[in-house]
């Protein structure tokens, strides 16, 4: 027996993240000698890393399911398994690329990057999916915290992983060995979990009893087609969720603004160089690191001291998101880089302070339909991973580089606006087992 056997899971889940992150970021660090060796100019190159995002989207939303329907270990063999197997195999993909698609190494890049995609996609869903089970629910937005602390975490460290390997090896020996650790993260995730902790012999009788709670909300649910009509029909009539993943799209846009544009923003306005960017774009994910965790405590300590999830849940969205498009907004105003970094972190921190609220909310209202509507929620917010980068190249090239906070400022509106709606103490109402078998597959 090991007391809080659960903290482990939860520790193994951040770790996994890492690796995602890391494992999805580190192509872009080997540009330089994959579109040499290739021939790809500056828009192919950009192409190959935008379609992650179309398998992604995908990837959420039917492993969601599929961790409803399969479970949620079923679901971490596959996704883990397959994600480590395609970061390697990308060291064939331009050349499978020339051979099988009339000498396009382009085409061979994208249809391996939207597997990949496909494949990553089901890791935070199913995180959702298995802390229902793994966490007590007094504790649920801090182990949502502490699951996904990799978030950030993974985006501090893919620079300075991805560069020393790029130093020390190649960049087909980088994708080999980053593939190699997300395999054994699975191999080692195998004896680890299972799909529920009473079915694990080193949690204990008083762990098994605190955690019962979770699991009786997931016992005699209907199996079968998770997202079948009824499943969609439940998820947008409640406007708590639909709410919940407008907030969540602003969180994200956020995101994957920082993820993308950060680095070509601090070259082209302030002079630094590549050499310096692999310590300097770290900057804005260090508070996010703390934020991340923190928010997940400040929402459950709300929950007990109030007994009020909205304020809970909901209140400290809007007060981060309100906070998080201020800031945003004042870094056209300020001219020196030590500013804008600061800047950039203080935001960055700000917008990851209630990313567990997004997660805990499906949870709240649906537990016994975590994995499939987090991956509906997870399918919808996820459109900001491509709009966020192309909007921005728009708006900096036709007015500069303030448009693009200026935009980050009026997404986090659009967040606190719709987080206003969500009501995580408005539960969802599910049909009847006998009137889901009848929803045609």
């Amino acid at each position: 027996m090991i007391r809080n056997y659960r903290y482990l899971v939860m520790a193994l889940m951040a770790l996994m993240v890492v690796i995602n992150y890391v494992d999805r970021g580190a192509i872009a660090y080997a540009s330089g000698p994959i579109t040499s060796e290739f021939g790809l100019d500056a828009a192919a190159w950009g192409a190959v890393l935008g379609y992650f995002g179309y398998g992604y989207m995908v990837g959420a939303l039917l492993g969601g399911a599929l961790a409803d329907a399969k479970g949620p270990k079923w679901m971490w063999i596959v996704a883990g398994t397959a994600w480590s197997v395609l970061e390697i195999c990308m060291i064939f993909a331009g050349d499978i690329g020339i051979a099988l698609f009339g000498g396009s190494a382009l085409a061979g890049f994208a249809m391996f990057r939207v597997l990949f995609g496909l494949a990553e996609g089901p890791a935070f869903v199913t995180i959702n999916r298995s802390l229902v089970v793994w966490a007590a629910p007094s504790e649920r937005g801090t182990a949502i915290g502490l699951g996904v602390l990799g978030t950030p975490l993974g985006a501090l460290l893919t620079a300075p992983i991805a560069v020393g390997l790029l130093a020390i090896t190649s960049w087909r020996v980088m994708f080999v060995v980053l593939g190699v650790l997300g395999l054994v993260w699975v191999a080692i995730w195998l004896r680890v979990f299972t799909d529920r902790p009473s079915d694990h012999p080193k949690v204990g009788r008083e762990e098994r009893e605190l955690l019962a709670a979770g699991a009786a909300t997931v016992s005699g649910q209907p199996k079968g087609n998770q997202l079948g009509a009824d499943t969609w029909r439940t998820f947008f009539a409640s406007r708590t969720l639909v709410a919940n993943t407008v907030g969540f799209f602003a969180f994200l846009y956020v995101n994957f603004l920082l993820l993308t544009w950060t680095p070509k923003y601090l070259q082209d306005e302030f002079g630094f160089s590549l050499s310096s960017l692999w310590y300097l774009g770290m900057v804005p994910w260090a508070g996010a690191c703390v934020t991340i965790l923190l928010g997940g405590k400040i929402s459950d300590w709300l929950a007990r001291r109030t007994g009020n999830l909205k304020i809970a849940r909901s209140w400290l969205a809007v007060v981060s998101l309100a906070l998080t498009g201020a800031v945003f907004l004042c870094i056209p105003l300020v001219d020196s880089p030590g500013a804008v970094l600061a800047l950039l972190a203080l935001g960055n921190a700000l917008n990851f302070l209630p990313d567990t609220v997004y997660w805990a909310v499906v949870v709240d209202v649906a537990a016994a339909r975590a994995g499939t509507f987090s991956g509906i929620m997870h399918f919808f917010a996820n459109i900001a991973t491509i709009l966020a980068p192309t909007l921005t190249g728009f708006l900096v090239a036709d007015y500069g580089y303030g448009a693009m906070f200026i935009g980050a400022g009026v997404a986090c509106t659009l967040g606190m606006l719709a987080m206003l709606f969500v009501d995580p103490g408005a539960k969802v109402r599910f049909p009847s087992p006998a009137a889901v078998k009848e929803v045609p597959a």
